[in-house]
């Protein structure tokens, strides 16, 4: 059996160490805080006050407007987007920062319908998981209704058979699911849906800066490139709450907008040809560009590239492939101390078991006090989340996450679960954020 000792040797030849330090960690150290719900909000990167505090009192105080050409602020987005581009496997060009996930799987999806419906107009199905996370299904729905198409769920395993009828124009998926941590083989999905003449759209909210992704393909080993993708900048890329997100096309399907003059729905100044021209008519900007919208939230993209920048210091300790080597390791680690020590408690393992089929988190469902448990354990200073009906979901960030404090937030739950304290009438009132 796994000792608290063997734990604190793993942390000790870690190559990943050294990232845990790129984090401002002593506040949530010094109150016992185990910290594993990095798949919801990242935690603070270290550098990120002292460069609000710079583009804030500096910038922003003493440069005033000129900021926006002395301190680089209107291509700031570009220069993240260039990094995001990194960790997801894309060209830096075809990656633009802006707006909301939401608001980017609008534009997105708005542009796989034109692109869909250019070469056949009978396909007017969207097809996505029953248990998509519910903003892309919203998002859908809402487009669907608007433009004569129709939103088809499904489950999992039947995905397969719906991209055979004739009519599926689209098939969008979030790579990890939000509730089980289940991750599609993206290659291997794409190739499916490209053979039944669909495209793919990929949420990539719980996979960018988590799991390794390779949108555009590998050189050295081709894959299956994607269509189309979003992702959010606060969660496994720590770049704070309501961190401005990211959007991504495949080249193939920029050049035909540029070829056609096509506009995506929210054709605002910022993504015009010549936003400074200030000409009454709207001419969209080449590529990716023309996915931008309004003015970029300054402030906002300073902290993104912060949290962004933490990522990609793993590079020097083997980047993405390492990250994912030790988020495997960790969650397995979990899954296999909770069956050991929390047995009997009516827990039970909703995640996959399989390391290949599963994100960077673990969820367990409780049949009927999932809520309460997560608010004991919390009270415990195990920082998890709860998502109805029944599921307790914990993150594992692998730049920042211990193998020690895996075992802890264990022994800790397993305390929980064996005094009875999550009874406790407080652990059942719901908080608006769960």
């Amino acid at each position: 059996m796994t000792s608290r000792e063997a734990c604190a040797a793993r942390d000790a030849a870690d190559p990943l160490a050294g990232m845990r330090r790129l984090f401002a960690l002593e506040r949530v150290d010094a109150e016992g805080v185990i910290y594993l719900d990095g798949n919801s909000l990242g935690v603070l990167p270290r550098s990120a006050p002292e460069r609000l505090r710079v583009v804030a009192e500096d910038e922003w105080g003493a440069g005033l407007i000129r900021s926006w050409n002395s301190a680089g602020w209107i291509t700031l987005g570009e220069r993240i987007a260039a990094k995001i581009a990194r960790v997801i496997g894309a060209d830096a060009g075809d990656v633009v920062v802006a707006d909301s996930t939401s608001v980017n799987l609008y534009k997105v999806l708005s542009a796989a319908m034109a692109v869909s419906g250019s070469g056949d107009a009978a396909r007017t199905r969207i097809v996505s998981e029953r248990t998509n996370f519910p903003t892309d299904l919203y998002i859908a729905d809402t487009l669907a209704r608007e433009r004569g198409f129709e939103l088809v769920l499904v489950d999992e395993p039947a995905i397969p058979a719906a991209l055979q009828d004739p009519r599926v124009a689209i098939l969008m998926l979030t790579h990890v699911n939000y509730r089980t941590g289940f991750m599609h083989d993206m290659a291997a999905v794409t190739r499916r849906a490209h053979a039944a003449g669909a495209l793919v759209i990929w949420d990539l909210a719980h996979s960018a800066g988590a799991v390794p992704v390779q949108l555009h393909g590998e050189p050295a080993e081709p894959v299956e490139p994607a269509d189309f993708a979003v992702g959010c900048g606060y969660k496994y890329l720590n770049g704070g709450p309501g961190a401005p997100a990211f959007a991504w096309a495949h080249p193939r399907h920029t050049a035909w907008m540029d070829h056609t003059g096509w506009r995506q729905p929210l054709s605002g100044w910022l993504g015009h040809a010549a936003p400074f021209a200030f000409t009454p008519d709207y001419q969209p900007a080449a590529g990716m560009a023309r996915f931008v919208c309004g003015t970029p939230p300054v402030l906002s993209l300073a902290a993104l590239e912060c949290g962004v920048d933490t990522v990609l210091a793993a590079e020097a300790v083997g980047g993405m492939a390492a990250i994912r080597e030790k988020s495997v390791a960790l969650t397995d680690l979990f899954i296999d101390l909770v069956e050991q020590r929390c047995a009997g408690f009516d827990l039970s393992l909703v995640s996959p078991r399989a390391a290949a089929e599963r994100g960077s988190q673990v969820s367990l469902a409780h049949p009927t006090d999932g809520y309460a448990i997560m608010q004991a354990l919390i009270a415990r200073g195990v920082i998890g989340d709860f998502r109805a009906p029944d599921i307790l979901r914990f993150g594992f960030t692998p730049l920042y996450t211990r193998y020690v404090d895996v075992w802890d937030a264990v022994e800790r739950m397993r305390t929980v679960l064996e005094s009875g304290e999550w009874r406790d009438p407080r652990h059942a009132v719901r908080a608006a954020v769960t």
